[in-house]
């Protein structure tokens, strides 16, 4: 039985067998005598987005009181949750954010609590994913966007749009979408020139697109 530990592009964390790329946390939101979770969903603003393999070190999974392991498919589903690149464990993404949304806003460099500030604001509203309204066609927006229509969420990428199921992604046709489910800053620093780390269904169609990068 999977343990309910994996994240949608919708923020929601559910019990599915879906294998992970990226791991992350949202502080310590489990009991590790049962290894489920608590009825809150996070306990701090800081959600990160880690690696699964780091110097090594194996976890046993929500087995202690640290933080509690989630998983997501890709970095794009990661940062349409909310979520962004941790400063341990994948420094140089991290700093990478940093500076495209420094670029964005055309600021100084953020702190780390101050980035976790504006996307918690920008992630959830009454306790609840928040949906953003589209300021453009699907087509102007940066590759590792994801949208949301009534058919569910949608990675873009390359003028595609890949379709997030329990089973991985699934290239689709998607002619309109209800609502970004990125946070605009996210959004902003994609559009920067943060590059994520995609799955590799969708980073072999671009592979296909683009054979000399």
């Amino acid at each position: 039985m999977p343990l309910q530990n994996r994240v949608t592009p919708f923020g929601e964390i559910v019990a599915i067998p879906q294998r992970g790329t990226v791991t992350g946390n949202r502080g310590i939101i489990h009991d590790p005598e049962t290894k489920t979770l608590l009825r809150r969903r996070w306990t701090n603003k800081a959600w990160l987005i880690c690696l699964c393999d780091f110097k090594g070190r194996r976890r046993d999974v929500m087995a202690g009181r640290s933080w509690t392991e989630l998983f997501f498919l890709d970095e794009a589903v990661a940062l349409a949750a909310g979520h962004r690149p941790c400063f341990f464990c994948r420094r140089a993404a991290a700093e990478a954010f940093r500076a495209a949304w420094a670029i964005a806003t055309g600021e100084k460099r953020p702190s780390a609590p101050a980035m976790d500030h504006i996307l918690h604001q920008e992630r959830m509203t009454a306790g609840k994913k928040r949906l953003h309204a589209l300021s453009g066609p699907l087509s102007a927006l940066p590759d590792g966007s994801v949208v949301a229509s009534s058919s569910g969420a949608y990675t873009i990428a390359a003028g595609w749009a890949f379709r997030w199921t329990e089973a991985g992604y699934v290239q689709s046709a998607l002619r309109r979408a209800d609502g970004l489910l990125t946070p605009p800053s996210s959004v902003a620093a994609l559009r920067a020139g943060y590059r994520p780390v995609l799955h590799p269904t969708i980073e072999k169609v671009l592979a296909d697109i683009n054979p000399d990068e």
